[in-house]
């Protein structure tokens, strides 16, 4: 079975991190790592591929650098990389990013594409419905069980009440929340085999995806910070105060 992962290089949430003062977007710097939230949707990929002897090719989408996290990837036990490089697509809105990613699936062939569900320098929440509906594909969102089932995938997929049981045919988009499974470290073993694994490197016009939707960053400013709550001594009518508040919040 060919898998293809999403996965991204961010910078070292352990390292300090600015925003550039004139378009206010984080200074990607060239030592970045492997987002950890992809780390679960890699090792969901390599479990399939080895049940069913496949293939894992990770794709990413942003700045080369010095490949810290690509190699990471690789040393986890990813066949190949695929990276998406070109200034010409810096400061891309979530639906080209998702067009320019769906498009290099499409190069590789896939019989599922694992995302996880929201990166950690982004937070968008949406890449996977979009590449979803890019690709032409079921998409299996929230997912904190998965299970190989013939032909096709079943998933328990998390929700506020706790989850649901949801199957899809293969080809599909699979989206796995953190914890799914527990992540493999990489071995002396893979970080040396990583060295050797292909690596290709994508242009916007390789991918047919011309940067026409650059979002920009108006303003940054600072939280507002939080104010005092009330303090209500209690005298026996404590609740009359607790009452009002309700009232004026319009919750009774």
């Amino acid at each position: 079975m060919q898998v293809v992962v999403c996965v991204k290089q961010i910078p070292d949430p352990a390292s300090p991190s600015s925003l550039d003062p004139d378009t206010h977007n984080m200074v990607r710097t060239d030592d970045q790592v492997l987002d950890d939230t992809d780390r679960y949707g890699l090792e969901v990929g390599l479990q399939i591929a080895e049940q069913t002897e496949g293939s894992v090719t990770i794709v990413s989408m942003g700045p080369t650098g010095s490949m810290q996290g690509i190699r990471q990837a690789l040393a986890m036990g990813a066949d190949k990389a695929v990276i998406i490089d070109d200034p010409a697509l810096a400061g891309s809105d979530a639906l080209t990013t998702a067009k320019a990613l769906s498009a290099a699936a499409k190069r590789e062939g896939f019989d599922v594409v694992i995302a996880g569900v929201e990166s950690t320098d982004g937070y968008s929440g949406v890449m996977p419905q979009m590449m979803s509906e890019l690709l032409d594909v079921p998409a299996l969102t929230f997912a904190r069980k998965v299970e190989l089932d013939g032909g096709s995938i079943l998933i328990e997929r998390q929700t506020a009440a706790g989850f649901d049981v949801v199957q899809a045919e293969l080809p599909a988009l699979l989206a796995v929340t953190g914890g799914v499974v527990e992540p493999r470290y990489p071995t002396f073993k893979g970080i040396m085999a990583a060295k050797s694994k292909p690596i290709d490197t994508l242009s916007a016009e390789d991918v047919q995806t011309p940067n026409n939707a650059r979002q920009s960053i108006i303003s940054v400013v600072p939280a507002p910070a939080r104010e005092g709550g009330t303090i209500v001594e209690d005298e026996g009518e404590a609740h009359l105060a607790i009452i009002e508040m309700l009232e004026q919040a319009k919750v009774i």
